[in-house]
Parts: structure tokens; sequence; C-alpha cells
């Protein structure tokens, strides 16, 4: 089965998360469909990127949570999405 490496951008965290290829495209598509309508609160992006995913995907998945976030902080780290400034709620949008 393929992996895909998914990195963090925290600085002094250097480890890298290998998850199956298909979750990674799923999770990345979903992700980046969520973001083209517009900025995203972290707290909503989960429930979002679910509703993107086909019924056979979710049942495959697994931890969703979990995997968002690992394919979240790996575009990040690819600079195809960035955390808006600011205090409060983390806002995700795309660069």
């Amino acid at each position: 089965m393929d992996r895909t490496p998914c990195r963090t951008p925290s600085k002094g965290r250097d480890g890298v998360t290998n998850i199956p290829t298909w979750k990674y495209v799923a999770i990345r598509r979903g992700i980046l469909d969520v973001l083209a309508r517009g900025d995203c609160p972290w707290s909503q992006l989960k429930d979002m990127v679910r509703a993107a995913l086909t019924d056979d995907e979710l049942d495959r998945m697994g931890s969703l949570g979990w995997h968002v976030t690992s394919v979240k902080l790996e575009l990040e780290v690819q600079g195809v999405i960035k955390r808006l400034d600011g205090k409060g709620p983390q806002i995700l949008s795309k660069t």
C-alpha cells in the first residue's frame, strides 16, 4: 500500500507520519474544497471535510479528526494553506 508522509510546521517537532495515500488524497481534496469557498475555522474543518467525502471513504477512513489534522499540517508545511494571524480560534485559508 502506498503511503504519503505528513510533516508538521511546528518548530522542534521533526516527526513524520505516513498515512495511506488514498486517505491523504481524499482528505487533501476535502480540505481544499472547503477552503475554496473561503476561510474556515479549525474547529469546523473536520465536519466540513466529512461532508466532502463519500460514504465509502468515511467507512474506510478510521479516525477522521486525526487524518484531517495530519493532512492539514502537511499542507501548511507545503505552503498550500496557512493559519491567519491573530488572537482567538485558529482560522485557515488557502495561500
